[in-house]
This record gives C-alpha cells, structure tokens and sequence, in this order.
C-alpha cells in the first residue's frame, strides 16, 4: 500500500490562499486531516493538499464535476492534472504554483455547489432511511 505523502510546510503556506478564499464561503470549514490541511462544508470534503504518492507536492485536490474538469485538463494541464488514482472520484488537481486568484475562486465555488448538493442527497437518504425505519 503507498504512503500517504506528509504536507510540507511550502504546502501549508501555499494552502494559506486555498483557505482564505474558502473561507470566505458560506458554511466553510478549515480542519486538519491525518496532518494535511483541508476545507469542508458540513462535514463533507470540498478541498485539500494532495496526499497520495501519485499526486506531484504543492498540489490541492478539489471536488469537481467530472465532465468540466476534461475540459479544465485539456485547456490548461500546465495547472490542471489527474493521476489514475484521483481519476474514480470527481476530483480534479492543481498545481497550486500556477492557478490564478481568480481561477482559484471559481474552482472553490464550483467545489462549494457541489459539496452543497452531496450534503443535500445525504440528508435526503438520512430522511429516507430513517422513515423506512419509523414504518417498522
């Protein structure tokens, strides 16, 4: 099993951006995960640095749609990139050295939108599940 990769501290300064931004969205959170730095929305993961091996360091994994992202990765894969491993989920990784201010915010909201409507279908399966159970 490959090891996680340890944030360094160019990561954690490079995050401070990430996290500034993000904050700035409604119901934002800035936790700490196994060491590396992340931003959740009600619980739900929306950003963080990139720990797996395959990923390049000073990289954010973001939630993103995976239809958009082919079109982030074929427009600029200076910035934007996939390994097989993020491939499965809809992620999209940047290099944070080379995203703009601008671009950085408009990945975070897409990221926020789409965390919302994963929070929005979890509690709806929560309502559900707990109704089946009420019926018993």
């Amino acid at each position: 099993m490959p090891r996680l990769q340890k944030a360094t501290p160019a990561s954690h300064t490079a995050f401070e951006a990430v996290k500034t931004v993000g904050l700035t969205l409604p119901d934002v959170e800035a936790t700490i995960t196994a060491g590396s730095p992340r931003l959740k929305r009600g619980g739900a993961f929306m950003a963080g640095l990139a720990t797996h091996p395959s990923a390049e360091p000073g990289t954010l994994v973001i939630r993103y749609d995976e239809q958009e992202r082919e079109w982030l990765l074929e427009d600029a894969p200076e910035t934007y990139y996939l390994t097989d491993y993020y491939r499965r989920w809809p992620l999209i990784l940047v290099r944070l050295s080379r995203v703009t201010p601008e671009a950085l915010r408009d990945l975070l909201t897409v990221s926020w939108r789409l965390t919302g409507e994963k929070i929005g279908r979890r509690a709806a399966y929560a309502g559900r599940a707990s109704d089946a159970r009420r019926s018993r």
